[in-house]
Parts: structure tokens; C-alpha cells; sequence
């Protein structure tokens, strides 16, 4: 329990793995208030930066149903927001996993939207939006979203492709974008699909995708519908209400509600159908929901027979045949800006459902005279992935880098430095030749690559920009591609083809991968 001079600390109320709530008194005036604060003592300067976002976009929420900051203070080396307690308590715990009455359900799904829209009025993304941080008191009826931790300010985001275990917000009711494994940047609809899949448990009692896998859950959001909201309720839902959440988690923001405005205007006329007739009849849905917000469609149009030929490479490369190779190059070529990288990233998807890792680097016009740049750079976001695992699949990672790797380890944590927090430190190896050097550094990678292509994970990496690469990489990459111990791999590369003539070192590397394949 935490002292803070000024406030009479009641009891803890709320407990993540970042944070704590405590509800308390403020002696001065005896007004009740909620204490978040910080469970690392020493933040680091990225955590204490996130936090004082958060009061700052607190403090933006102008109007009633916001929940409100009192002041920002400093408990030890940790910030504490001051919070109004208004009586409140989550969804979550008020319905414990029980399912909620229609007519219940109804009379508080407007009022819910009605204050999600004001914070979108308010040019804020909440990003975490679960009946955890729905809050209800339930003698006055007030409803107030809380938790602006992960909140934006930002019109649109592109979120990185990251291990499910680190991603932001509650893993079980984002969006399939906010995943960063749908090619698709994340704004403000993102909120209406968990508010979808947060009015789908409140219908059900239940969660509409049940994994207990992060990256099977993830696969869920991305390609899975749930069951039907009627084959696990005993009261009959009517098949509008299901339309309306349907329609709240689609898997494309296009396919979604457009406006807050929309989603209340259709629950608010089937609440008063209900309240009037004791029913509720089939209506068309969304006809009053128009977008205040201009957004361009970010899907991509006549490009279907170019991403069908990456995915369909892909599914060789990642199905299991013993008579056939499972590792392909493919290249994407064209003019700079005609969406190359774009293309590429339509393969997020069925590397999430093969459990296969997406690793990305690219070539820079003005460090040519950096060896293996790109490649270092991919392989460093695949180690930061795995950090991202659990203890025991961080205890098997290492144990198939060791064995692969062998006392030649210390030549990968040299360039990769993060990949001795997976494996612990290593001895320094032997000093050779120039060539000799090189040779080994070539094999030590292919080891490496090689722990990672698996049947039970597949690797794609792309590489950009290969107009750019340097000679080394170029040599590392046709080592890997005739490299006949090498399975699962899918290396993709993309190139600018009014830069490369006949001449060119990278026309030479792939003329003796087309002889050697």
C-alpha cells in the first residue's frame, strides 16, 4: 500500500502488469478520488512520457460524461494521476461473466456510444476499449470510459508489426489493424470493432474468440467470425441487434460503422421499438451513419493477380511437401512510389495464421559502404520479437541458438547485440584472415537463418531497395538461396528496374541464382 501525503489511501482497487488504481480521500476536502500510479520504480523515461500523455489527454475531455484529472504528482520517482471517483465500477466486474438482459443491454449501449463519440468529437483515439474500462454507477446510471493510457491524439497511425505479447492494448478486443499485421494504418474506427467485441461478451457472457494463444487470438481478429450471439444465449436476441455488432467488427474499417452517430442512432431506435411494441423488427441498418471525417480506402485495387502470386508462393513455401523445396525467391520491381512495400505487406495475414515470422529491412542509397545493413536490421526486429516471448519459449529459443550457433555465437551478438539477452554472454571467437573471416560470418548467418525457418514457423524476410544493396549482402543472399539445408524460407526483394542494367551487380546475383536454381 502506497503513502501519499494529502490522501487517505482506502484500498487498492485495480492492479495490471504497468499499473495500480487505489481509491482514496482527499483530506483537504474530503473529496473521493482514484490514484493511478506506476508499478516500476524506476519508469523508464518512454513509460514516465506515456503517462503524463495521459493526463495531459484527460485533461482535453471537455465536457460531462468525461472522467476527470484532479492533478498530476509525484509518489517516489513515479508519477500518480489524481482521478474523480464518481462511485463507479467497471462492466467486467459488475456483470461477472453473466450474460445482459436485452432490454438492459439497450437502455446502456447508446449512452456508451454516445460517449465514445464525444471523444472522437474530441480528436481521440482510446484504443482500449473493453468493459474493464467502462465504468458504471449503478444508483445515478452514469457511464464514463476510462484508461487513456494508450490514447491518441494522432488522426491515423501505422502500427509496427510486433510479438502479439507486447502489443498495445487488450489483446482480445483490438481490431485486426491495430494488430500491425493487416497492411492497413489504425484510426478512429478501431474503437467500434472492440466496442463490438465488448457488446458481444456483454450479450453472451462470453468472449467471441476464446484462444488462449497470443498469436492464434491475433489469427482470430484477422480471418475468424464468432459463433452466433443466439446459439449461446437462452433469451433470443433479435437478428438486427446481431447485425449491428456484425457490422462493429468487421475486419476492414470500410466494412465498419462510420460515425459513432450511426451505431447510437440504430441501437437508440431499437431500444424505442422495444420499449414501444415489446419487440424489435428488421430495419436496415447504418442508413444514418455518415462519416464526419473524410478517409481515403486504403485497400488495394487492381493488384489481385500480384498478391495472388505472393501468396500462393508463400503457401509453397510454408506447406509441408517432401518433394518439393521450401525456400523461394520472389521480386517485386517497378518505379519508386507505384506501392512495392505496400504489395509485400498483403502477406501479413497467412504468416499470422502459419505462426511464421515477418522480418523487413532495407537497403539505404548512402550506406552502401555498410556490409549487410539491411540484413542486420531484419534479423534485429526478429530477436526483438522473440524477446517479447514467454520464459519458456525464450528457455527453447535458446537452446536452438546455442546448438546451431555453437563457439561461434559471439559473431552474431557482435552485429546483433540484443541477442545476447536471449542467449547470455559469449566467448570471443578465434581471430583469422580476411577471407577466412568473411567465410565464417557467411556460414555463422546461414546457421542462424536457419534455426528460424521451420515448418511451425515459416520466415519471409523482405528486403527493399535492392537497387542499393552492397556486394557482401548480395553474396550472403545467394549463399542462403542455394544454401540446400535451407527449408521454409520465403525472401522477397524489391528493387527500382529503371536503376538496374546489364551491368549491374545485382542483374550478375540473380543471373547465378537462375543458374543454380
Amino acid at each position: 500500500m502506497i503513502v501519499l501525503n494529502g490522501y487517505d489511501i482506502l484500498a487498492q482497487i485495480y492492479e495490471s502488469v504497468n499499473s495500480e488504481v487505489y481509491r482514496a480521500i482527499r483530506t483537504v476536502d474530503n473529496q473521493p478520488v482514484m490514484l493511478k500510479i506506476l508499478k516500476q520504480e524506476y519508469p523508464t523515461a518512454q513509460q514516465l512520457t506515456h503517462y503524463k500523455q495521459e493526463y495531459k489527454t484527460i485533461c482535453g475531455l471537455n465536457f460531462e460524461e468525461a472522467i476527470k484529472a484532479y492533478g498530476l504528482e509525484t509518489y517516489r520517482r513515479t508519477p500518480v494521476i489524481i482521478l474523480e471517483d464518481f462511485g463507479g465500477i467497471s462492466l467486467k466486474k459488475w456483470l461477472e461473466g453473466k450474460p445482459l438482459p436485452l432490454r438492459e443491454f439497450l437502455s446502456l449501449a447508446p449512452r456508451i456510444v454516445a460517449n465514445l463519440e464525444k471523444i472522437h468529437n474530441a480528436k481521440v483515439i482510446h484504443k482500449d476499449i473493453n468493459p474493464a474500462n467502462i465504468v458504471l454507477n449503478p444508483e445515478t446510471g452514469q457511464i464514463k470510459i476510462i484508461d487513456f493510457g494508450i490514447a491518441s491524439v494522432l488522426r491515423r497511425e501505422n502500427p509496427g508489426l510486433k510479438n502479439p505479447n507486447v502489443l498495445e492494448g487488450t489483446l482480445a478486443y483490438i481490431s485486426p489493424e491495430q494488430t500491425g499485421r493487416m497492411n492497413r494504418s489504425l484510426d478512429y474506427r478501431t474503437d467500434f470493432y472492440s466496442l463490438g467485441v465488448s457488446f458481444y461478451e456483454l450479450l453472451t457472457g462470453q468472449l467471441p474468440f476464446p484462444a488462449n494463444d497470443a498469436l492464434e487470438l491475433v489469427h482470430c481478429h484477422l480471418a475468424k467470425q464468432p459463433l452466433e450471439i443466439n446459439s449461446l444465449v437462452k433469451e433470443k436476441i433479435p437478428p438486427v441487434v446481431e447485425a449491428i455488432i456484425r457490422k462493429l467488427m468487421a475486419k476492414t474499417p470500410e466494412e465498419r460503422y462510420q460515425s459513432a452517430y450511426g451505431i447510437r442512432a440504430d441501437l437508440e431506435e431499437c431500444l424505442r421499438q422495444l420499449e414501444t411494441t415489446g419487440k424489435i423488427e428488421d430495419f436496415v441498418i447504418a442508413r444514418q451513419d455518415l462519416a464526419n471525417q473524410f478517409q481515403i480506402p486504403q485497400k488495394l485495387y487492381g493488384r489481385e493477380a500480384e498478391i495472388a502470386t505472393l501468396l500462393t508462393a508463400f503457401q509453397r513455401v510454408a506447406t509441408v511437401d517432401k518433394n518439393s523445396s521450401h525456400t523461394e525467391l520472389m521480386l517485386v520491381t517497378g518505379y519508386s512510389g507505384m506501392g512495392k512495400t505496400t504489395l509485400v505487406r498483403e502477406i501479413y495475414q497467412p504468416i499470422t495464421e502459419k505462426r511464421g515470422f515477418f522480418i523487413s529491412g532495407k537497403f539505404d542509397q548512402f550506406q552502401r559502404d555498410i556490409p549487410y545493413a539491411a540484413v542486420i536490421s531484419a534479423l534485429t526486429h526478429l530477436v526483438k520479437q522473440l524477446l517479447g516471448e514467454s520464459q519458456p519459449q525464450l528457455q527453447l529459443w535458446r537452446q536452438k541458438l546455442l546448438k546451431s550457433l555453437g563457439a561461434n555465437a559471439r559473431v552474431i551478438i557482435d552485429v546483433i547485440p540484443q541477442l545476447e539477452l536471449i542467449i547470455g554472454p559469449q566467448p570471443e571467437v578465434l581471430q583469422l584472415g580476411a577471407i577466412a573471416t568473411q567465410n565464417r560470418f557467411n556460414l555463422v548467418f546461414k546457421n542462424f537463418i536457419r534455426v528460424f525457418c521451420s515448418p511451425e514457423h515459416p520466415l519471409v524476410i523482405f528486403l527493399d531497395d535492392l537497387q542499393w544493396a552492397d556486394l557482401a549482402s548480395l553474396q550472403l543472399i545467394e549463399l542462403i538461396m542455394l544454401d540446400g539445408d535451407m527449408d521454409y524460407l520465403f525472401l522477397i526483394g524489391s528493387y527500382r528496374s529503371n536503376e538496374i542494367n546489364s551491368t549491374h551487380p545485382l542483374t550478375a546475383t540473380l543471373d547465378k541464382l537462375e543458374q543454380g536454381a
